[in-house]
């Protein structure tokens, strides 16, 4: 805690602890903020030696594993944001951010069929039994045939749905910006239980099922183990004061979360902590696990590789935008897209093979991530409502800067400043 004599506080009467971070806004407006540009925000899919990703420059690709050749490019008609390919039989799948939902010819990239979800941001879509299932920021989750995109049912939440569904024994799980996480029958959309959480409830990944336990995480700072059957609540795990908008991942019992706060958790099934990293931003939308090394994605612009035991920093690689998915692996090559426009392919050890640039090298423009929040002074002390003094953190400046600041002739320290070594 920073005491009141502290540099900046000389003529300050208040201490840190009598301020808090107030959310005052939705965190979903973060993701329509974003301008024009040819920026990478996908986790690349690969089959059969070729990689496929979408970009901001409403692009979906498909490249040579092996030498980052254009095989083919298809135009949408918008940009194609956290939402990565799905490939089913013959047919590749995505949305995009003007909820247009296509499917192409996943060897040609000719155009197949198109569905619409309303002007909602369609997410990662899944695959299963000859249907597709996509969530809509339109506020509903869609089933479809995957033959002909046709709709055979739709459940409507009470707000915006930005979430990759996950199926378990005939039930879809996925959450919703009404602050709910839902479990739906997968045959007909009919509910079967909701679980209403503080905050929003969104990932671009799907939640981790694991013995009957799914998990999910909420803005409200809590990450949640639940009853997969019942909905019942198990345990919950505080994270930081930024919220979550990553759902977990589980390998090999091994719960792995990344908060907003810019740490990385790695927690025992039942949510005791085992190891925590900080990276100089917020951490990508989860991990990849490979040979006894995790690899995951920074807002502060690097790739990193992880000791996957101890959480300790092994190699790092800095692009020149942020990197907001983790990587995909072919025959130990890593693959993943950066905001810099960017498709990079690296070798296990960080040293980059090629790279693949975007039909537009304009960086798309996105909000700070910190934009939606405000430090505001505590009411645990006598003070005029009136006079009470406001605080709006700006994050506006480069991520990955030591402070972060406040909107005040005073400095503000906090403990979620950013190490310079980014170490634990």
């Amino acid at each position: 805690m920073a005491s009141k004599t502290q540099k900046g506080f000389s003529d300050f009467d208040l201490e840190i602890e009598d301020f808090e971070i107030k959310k005052a806004d939705e965190l979903i407006t973060r993701l329509y903020s974003v301008g024009p540009g040819g920026s990478i925000h996908c986790v690349p899919l690969i089959m059969h030696n070729t990689v496929y990703f979408g970009s901001g420059d409403h692009y979906v690709y498909a490249l040579d594993c092996a030498t980052g050749n254009l095989a083919w490019k298809f135009k949408t008609d918008d940009q194609v944001f956290g939402n990565p390919p799905v490939i089913s039989g013959d047919a590749l799948y995505i949305g995009n951010r003007g909820g247009s939902f296509y499917a192409l010819d996943a060897k040609t990239g000719s155009f197949l069929w198109r569905s619409k979800a309303g002007s909602g941001w369609v997410s990662k879509a899944l695959a299963k039994q000859d249907v597709i299932f996509y969530c809509s920021t339109d506020d509903n989750v869609y089933c479809i045939d995957e033959g002909k995109g046709s709709e055979i049912w739709r459940f409507r939440t009470g707000g915006p749905v930005f979430y990759a569904p996950c199926e378990w024994q005939g039930k879809l799980y996925f959450g919703s910006n009404d602050g709910n996480f839902y479990c739906v029958d997968a045959t007909n959309g009919r509910e079967i239980w909701r679980f209403k959480t503080g905050d929003e409830v969104l990932s671009e990944a799907p939640s981790s099922i694991y013995d009957g336990v799914v998990y999910f995480a909420s803005m409200d700072n809590n990450l949640y183990a639940i009853d997969a059957t019942t909905g019942k609540e198990l345990w919950r795990f505080k994270t930081g004061k930024y919220g979550n908008s990553f759902a977990p991942v589980m390998h090999e019992k091994i719960l792995y979360h990344g908060s907003r706060d810019g740490i990385l958790y790695a927690l025992t099934p039942d949510g005791k902590e085992i190891w925590r990293f900080r990276a100089g931003g917020l951490v990508a939308t989860g991990v990849l696990v490979h040979k006894g090394r995790m690899y995951l994605g920074s807002e502060d612009f690097n790739l990193y590789c992880l000791d996957l035991k101890t959480g300790r920093e092994i190699w790092r690689f800095r692009t020149s935008g942020q990197v907001w998915s983790p990587p995909s692996l072919w025959h130990d090559l890593l693959f993943f897209g950066s905001w810099d426009c960017h498709l990079y392919c690296l070798d296990l050890n960080g040293r980059e093979k090629w790279r693949f640039a975007t039909s537009d090298k304009t960086a798309c423009r996105v909000d700070p991530p910190y934009k939606i929040f405000e430090m505001v002074v505590k009411k645990s002390f006598d003070e005029d409502e009136e006079s009470k003094d406001k605080y709006d953190l700006d994050f506006s400046g480069r991520l990955g800067s030591d402070v972060y600041s406040v909107k005040s002739e005073y400095v503000v320290e906090t403990t979620y400043a950013t190490k310079k070594d980014y170490g634990n």
